[in-house]
């Protein structure tokens, strides 16, 4: 994973914010280098994290995927059937072309690391500015660990390239014990 957002796509306020959403829904914008992860391992991801079998209450909690040309549309058609086949009903998940995208306010933005504070301190110093931190790759990633994406391994080989001090470095490797990695899932 490259870089990880949370912000507002799919209406036609401009400018939304948390308080004042208008007719778009909540998502996530997702930078990754396709030789690494493919765009049908983060679709199974999506289908895995929720139940898109369960029609939202709200437009702003929708479960939605926005596309940005065929190829993903398609792969996005195809792994939507076979979850309605795998689940054995209708899955309510829109499929919509990509639009404008509005980043969240900086407290929503790496939501697990920043109910860490001791990692947040050191953040903090990094990036003192909150559109650097949202747009860090090494944010991004760590956040992903912490909400239990991800190997051990995997984290042990890349932690001394995020420039953590070995205080926190240790404590970000108690936590990810704790919260059971998943094997083979690779951010």
């Amino acid at each position: 994973m490259i870089r990880t957002r949370v912000g507002y796509a799919g209406g036609t306020k401009k400018n939304p914010a948390y308080h004042n959403l208008g007719d778009h829904t909540e998502t996530i914008q997702i930078d990754y280098d396709p030789t690494k992860i493919s765009y049908e391992k983060l679709l199974e991801t999506f289908w895995d994290s929720h139940n898109p079998a369960q029609r939202s209450w709200s437009r702003q909690y929708m479960s939605i995927i926005f596309f940005h040309n065929e190829e993903q549309r398609r792969l996005a058609t195809e792994t939507r059937d076979r979850e309605a086949i795998k689940r054995k009903g209708k899955i309510f998940t829109e499929i919509v072309p990509a639009g404008q995208f509005y980043p969240a306010e900086a407290y929503h933005q790496k939501y697990s690391l920043r109910r860490e504070p001791d990692l947040m301190k050191e953040f903090n110093e990094m990036y003192p500015n909150d559109n650097d931190f949202m747009n860090s790759t090494a944010a991004a990633r760590l956040n992903g660990y912490l909400d239990g994406y991800g190997t051990l391994e995997a984290l042990q080989a890349e932690l001394d390239s995020y420039g953590l001090s070995p205080g926190a470095s240790e404590r970000l490797l108690s936590i990810a014990k704790r919260r059971n990695l998943t094997p083979g899932c690779k951010l």
